[in-house]
């Protein structure tokens, strides 16, 4: 596992790489990516092995028996996190953003109410607004530098009229790993204003030392109306294999969940389901514990950089390789910020108003890559605010 190794991924179709100069005007040739959350680095051994095996036997028909796949994923979570789950719970999508997407098309209708615990995730509003449901944005509160949930304020801001809570859990892009207790509190509140919980879990594995996630389906009292969803692919770097899986314990949801699926004539891919049965196995965990240790190290890297940038906060940090780095500090507005971050330091974060209110003086920075190139970041952003110092 050599996580510094710098791998050229330019002029691969790495959307990272190759569509950065398009978007932030930062180009590959000597540019730094630090917007889409993929990683820089190569999946396990076992993961590769697998791919290769499957290509080597050179024919690529349907998928049988996946008997092999269910019991992996049963495993991992049984063993990562001690959640038991039914291999009859589990449905494969393409990803978990078209995974919500389904459960939004499945339990609401046009015009119903949505709400997001903002900021979170630009995918989910582009989902919503897409599918006509009306976005609910229930703010976080920002308190001593830390995301936490506001329920008194959001029982007064509700009005009936909404259907479903998206929980990202841990929470992108603020990094918080919610705590028992919180997600307890959550539970209550979607009981009392009678919401269906999706809860996003794909960062689940991606947790820093001395923090433990909690899946939201171990919190009791609300089998009923709770969707859970989990993939290899961010833990893994599998993106492109564009695998998720739903799970649903209530019987009444899942057989709703079912039919959309089958009305849809969504299955999964091969690639995608040779790669997750490798990856949830114990390499693929040796793998992820090295990573996590490697991720931890880059935090503190970056976050020194940042935090010495005078008006500048990186919050701390509790799971993903996200950093949400706020900049309302500086006094500067949004294009003084991008023409400093991007066109002096070659570096291109995500703005943080695509992930909705609270967002605004925000950057998020991907530091899953190489440490020499979180280095050069540092290096870079720091003289490009050299003027503060």
């Amino acid at each position: 596992m050599n996580f510094d190794e710098i791998i050229d991924r330019r002029g691969t179709h790495s959307a990272k790489w190759d569509k950065m100069e398009a978007i932030y005007g930062v180009s590959a040739e000597n540019g730094i990516p630090m917007w889409v959350a993929d990683m820089d680095f190569r999946p396990p051994d076992c993961v590769t092995r697998a791919l290769r095996d499957y290509v080597d036997q050179g024919i690529f028909g349907y998928f049988g028996d996946d008997a092999a796949y269910l019991e992996a994923i049963r495993w991992w979570h049984a063993n990562r996190h001690g959640w038991e789950i039914d291999t009859d719970w589990l449905f494969t999508t393409h990803g978990l953003v078209n995974g919500t997407a389904m459960c939004v098309d499945t339990f609401t209708k046009p015009g119903d109410g949505v709400i997001l615990m903002t900021p979170v995730y630009h995918a989910f509003h582009r989902i919503l607004e897409a599918a006509d449901r009306r976005i609910v944005q229930c703010p976080l509160a920002l308190n001593d530098g830390r995301y936490e949930m506001d329920f008194d304020a959001w029982d007064a801001q509700l009005d009936g009229s909404e259907k479903m809570l998206v929980l990202c859990s841990p929470h992108n892009p603020g990094g918080r790993v919610w705590s028992r207790a919180e997600l307890e509190q959550l539970a209550e509140f979607v009981k009392r204003h009678d919401l269906i919980l999706v809860s996003d879990e794909i960062h689940n594995d991606l947790v820093m030392p001395g923090h433990t996630h909690t899946p939201m389906a171990l919190i009791e009292g609300i089998e009923d109306r709770l969707i859970m969803m989990a993939a290899t692919t961010k833990t893994f770097n599998m993106a492109g294999s564009h695998l998720g899986n739903v799970i649903i314990p209530d019987e009444t949801l899942r057989r709703a969940f079912s039919r959309r699926m089958m009305a849809m004539g969504l299955s999964p891919n091969a690639f995608g389901l040779h790669s997750a049965t490798a990856a949830y196995s114990p390499e693929g965990a040796e793998w992820v514990d090295a990573l996590m240790g490697y991720l931890d190290g880059n935090r503190r890297i970056l976050d020194e950089a940042l935090n010495a940038i005078p008006g500048v906060q990186s919050m701390p940090l509790e799971g993903t390789y996200l950093a949400w780095v706020d900049f309302a500090g500086t006094g500067m507005d949004p294009d003084e910020l991008k023409r400093r971050i991007q066109t002096e330091a070659g570096v291109a974060p995500n703005h943080g108003p695509a992930f909705g209110t609270g967002g605004e003086s925000f950057m998020r920075f991907n530091f899953a890559t190489p440490r020499p190139r979180v280095e050069e970041a540092c290096e870079r952003l720091t003289r490009a605010f050299g003027d503060l110092q």
